[in-house]
């Protein structure tokens, strides 16, 4: 993977915060480890890597939030088009660590806030308890820790510098509660991150692959692999997929 990673041409932090896409509209894809290779050598053409102090295959730590009554989890399980995802990322490299809320509209767009913060144990110290209050559906008072997630991650931007793509692998996961344990063996997550429909090479480029959007969220598969108590019906067909899909050899 390294060799192909090399053959991009690299953009900056600096350059890449012309499109931060913040409210935008997020598409992912399911692929085995031998097709996201072949991906990677066509997206050379058309794509530009982000690089952080020589780095192209970046560590991210997440740690998701919920209520005890795990409501974010449930409102995706229930079939819920509005939705909520609040967690804490840290950049493990730079240590920059942030505070995030994400939300779903019924349109599928996706809008994130986050603010800068020490760590875990200082949210409310840094100020999470106000940010919550005035980005978030839930106070920090009503929340717990509940998955942990560690990754990595590949960020491409098009020459054109209207649409990022990032490309998590190595996907581990640990439940704070129940301390069970899995990953994603052999599997990558794509997200194509943009605003509108305007045209995408690397959307061709998957259709052309046969790749189908196949939307999946890190945070809920990780919730379904570690806790055996969970309601999960929603999410048997996306875990019969996956389990075909890292099967694959090209």
């Amino acid at each position: 993977m390294t060799s192909i990673l090399s053959a991009f041409s690299p953009v900056s932090l600096e350059e890449m915060g012309n499109i931060r896409l913040m409210n935008r509209t997020d598409t992912k894809y399911l692929v085995s480890l031998p097709t996201l290779r072949e991906i990677l050598l066509y997206a050379t053409e058309y794509y530009r890597i982000q690089e952080v102090d020589g780095e192209r295959d970046i560590a991210y730590h997440t740690i998701y939030l919920d209520t005890p009554a795990c409501d974010m989890y449930q409102a995706h399980q229930n079939g819920r088009k509005i939705r909520e995802k609040i967690r804490v990322r840290t950049y493990v490299d730079s240590g920059l660590t942030f505070l995030e809320v994400k939300n779903k509209n019924n349109k599928g767009r996706t809008d994130k806030k986050r603010i800068r913060i020490q760590g875990i144990d200082t949210l409310a110290l840094d100020g999470g308890e106000e940010f919550l209050q005035r980005c978030a559906w839930y106070e920090l008072s009503a929340l717990q820790l509940l998955l942990e997630n560690n990754f990595h991650r590949i960020t491409l931007v098009n020459k054109a510098m209207t649409e990022r793509l990032t490309i998590d692998t190595k996907v581990a996961f640990r439940h704070l509660l129940t301390g069970a344990e899995a990953d994603l063996d052999n599997l990558a997550i794509i997200e194509l991150k943009r605003d509108g429909k305007s045209a995408s090479p690397i959307a061709e480029i998957l259709r052309q692959l046969r790749v189908r959007p196949s939307g999946i969220s890190k945070y809920c598969i990780g919730v379904v692999l570690t806790d055996n108590g969970v309601k999960y019906n929603c999410f048997k067909p996306k875990l019969r997929m996956m389990r075909k899909i890292a099967k694959e050899i090209i």
